[in-house]
């Protein structure tokens, strides 16, 4: 069964908004959790524009699952988890005037720092992703900086038209088969919804995707349990579809 990891950041977005204390992006979680998310993504940002602090460490406190919390590696966030100790880091990059997460982390250039970063990490039992673009150079790099996973960026596949599309999944496929060939586990997200999910579903060495936008956009709508076990079910019928 490929997995899911809800990514609650937008629920903390709305929060921010109006500088209240809900909707409870922990709250968010624990619905999540209870309706079949295998672990639950947040992204700490060194702007705090959503996410804060004591998100992750009540977060830390109550989940069940697995706690996966993304960040860039600068000293302040690294220390944060160092402390918190998520169940997994996932190393993105960032920029202040970014909407989202625009691209994936240009591991080639920063192997000493995020080497020595991953290191800390490992010591205190930390698994490590970091967050790339399909591409040959950038997965070897993660390899040789000891990452456990790789989490493969899907955006220019979610917005991908017409031919494009099939380009795009067919570089997934290829990154996701080298880095399984290296010993990498493999994650993917970025830009996934109900629409685009199954054909990315269906490369094997993906185990599990982190979804975060789409899904809670859709639970505005139909609650936050139903979209995560709509979500959930595109994942079930694909491994039912492969073993099949």
């Amino acid at each position: 069964m490929k997995r899911l990891s809800v990514n609650i950041d937008h629920v903390a977005t709305l929060r921010q908004a109006r500088g209240e204390n809900g909707p409870d992006p922990v709250t968010a979680a624990l619905i999540a959790e209870l309706a079949g998310a295998a672990g639950i993504v947040s992204h700490l940002r060194e702007d705090r524009r959503h996410i804060q602090d004591n998100d992750v460490y009540l977060l830390r406190k109550l989940l069940k699952t697995k706690l996966d919390l993304e960040m860039a590696a600068t000293e302040e966030i690294v220390n944060i988890a160092l402390d918190v100790v998520p169940d997994l880091v996932t190393l993105v990059p960032e920029r202040r005037q970014e909407l989202t997460t625009e691209g994936g982390l240009d591991v080639a250039s920063q192997l000493p720092h995020l080497k020595e970063v991953t290191n800390r990490f490992h010591s205190k039992n930390i698994a490590v992703s970091l967050f790339v673009a399909p591409v040959e150079k950038q997965i070897r790099a993660a390899k040789n900086v000891g990452a456990d996973f790789v989490e493969l960026h899907t955006g220019e596949y979610a917005n991908a038209k017409g031919r494009d599309v099939e380009t795009q999944l067919t570089r997934l496929k290829t990154a996701a088969r080298y880095a399984h060939k290296l010993g990498l586990k493999i994650n993917g997200g970025h830009g996934l919804d109900y629409r685009n999910l199954r054909p990315v579903a269906m490369i094997e060495e993906i185990e599990e995707f982190s979804i975060g936008h789409a899904l809670i956009s859709h639970a505005i709508f139909v609650g936050l349990e139903r979209a995560v076990k709509e979500m959930l079910d595109i994942l079930s019928e694909v491994s039912f579809e492969k073993e099949g």
